[in-house]
């Protein structure tokens, strides 16, 4: 499997305090299909390009309404792998996360928005999605689907925030696509 990588630092600045988060873009030569990871300040991000039909199929298996199966393949989904990278207790809320595209400001659906939903059309199922939030000790990680509203191949900046022993961090991914309808092989 080739990959391309591609790295790009960032710097934020919040309050008084100027944090550099390193973005490693990689591109999967074999599928097409690239990730973004994300480190720095004791949190570790990993968003990885998910196809409608592997979301059909997840949830296709685990015998979902046709209508909650579009409804979730229509989103950009990206498989989340989080992680402590830090030795301080750090803290985690989907709901803060934001996306933007053109200027707008959109909130990432949390795994509470869609559990209500899907509980609405009688699904009970609930383990693929990145909990709603979470508190994680050195090298504690959790992974998890998240999605976002917009059209395939479109690019947004993604803001993500987390604490640190109570101390909030926030940090951008720029220029993030939505995947594909399909893998792209590439010869």
């Amino acid at each position: 499997m080739k990959k391309l990588t591609l790295i790009v630092l960032s710097a934020f600045t919040l309050s008084a305090c100027t944090h550099t988060t390193e973005v490693k873009v990689t591109l999967n030569e074999t599928n097409g299909l690239t990730t973004w990871t994300s480190s720095g300040d004791g949190f570790s991000v990993e968003f990885i390009q998910v196809v409608p039909d592997f979301i059909r199929a997840i949830y296709g298996k685990h015998d979902f309404p046709k209508k909650e199966i579009e409804d979730i393949a229509s989103y950009c989904v990206y498989g989340s792998v989080i992680k402590n990278t830090s030795d301080k207790v750090l803290t985690y809320r989907v709901s803060d996360w934001r996306y933007v595209q053109d200027g707008k400001t959109y909130p990432v659906k949390t795994k509470t928005q869609w559990l209500n939903q899907w509980q609405q059309s009688g699904v009970v199922f609930s383990w693929t999605l990145l909990p709603d939030e979470g508190e994680f000790y050195e090298g504690d990680w959790q992974q998890g689907f998240t999605t976002v509203k917009l059209e395939r191949e479109s690019f947004f900046d993604f803001i993500y925030t987390w604490q640190l022993d109570g101390v909030e961090h926030t940090s951008t991914i720029r220029n993030m696509q939505c995947p594909p309808y399909e893998v792209k092989p590439r010869s």
